[in-house]
């Protein structure tokens, strides 16, 4: 049988085969996932930026960096945790992702939800909150209000019989640009604890 890691690696190889996207010619690298395929935390961003398109893994520049310290700071790691984008190639100019990407690129992270199973979906910004509250909808994100009122809310959702709990937070990069946002970000970070022990 195979184990999540295998099944994760065909999604892998099917998006450097299949995966037909202007950003694919325009990026460095396929910047896939990281962390522990068999979480029951699954955190989503919205697309690569410069550093992770140079190494192909996502989270690892600045805001990575931010993310790492919020994860040890409620005594998680990448041992308990999965991390990926929406987006596998990294937008030009860390641009926002358009309709026609974010629909191209979801059927792969479904695929990865699908495989990893996870009991929370930690949504990190506006885009990656919209896209699952929409039930990975992309017409259906206009409909969806913006993170500042939907932070630091769980939200029950299901997909296909699956169910888990949503979690919409500020990406890490807001508090880099907006560090007033950064004690609102670490509040609502000490809320996975207690609301992954419900699930």
């Amino acid at each position: 049988m195979d184990t999540k890691e295998s099944l994760l690696l065909k999604v892998k190889e099917k998006i450097e085969r299949e995966l037909d996207c202007l950003l694919k010619k325009s990026s460095h690298s396929l910047v896939f996932g990281k962390g522990n395929p068999g979480a029951k935390l699954l955190f989503i961003g919205e697309a690569p930026g410069e550093q992770e398109d140079l190494m192909g893994i996502p989270f690892v520049g600045a805001a990575g960096r931010e993310l790492d310290k919020l994860l040890h700071s409620i005594d998680l790691s990448l041992k308990d945790v999965y991390v990926a984008n929406i987006l596998k190639y990294r937008p030009p100019d860390n641009r926002n992702p358009s309709k026609e990407e974010i629909e191209c690129h979801a059927p792969y992270l479904l695929q990865q939800i699908q495989i990893i199973q996870p009991k929370m979906i930690i949504t990190l910004g506006n885009f990656a909150t919209k896209f699952v509250l929409a039930d990975f909808n992309v017409n259906r994100m206009k409909t969806i209000g913006g993170i500042s009122v939907l932070h630091g809310n769980p939200v029950p959702k299901e997909i296909d019989g699956f169910h888990f709990i949503a979690y919409p937070l500020y990406h890490p990069a807001a508090i880099l640009y907006n560090p007033r946002l950064r004690s609102e970000l670490q509040n609502d970070f000490k809320k996975i604890t207690g609301l992954i022990k419900d699930v």
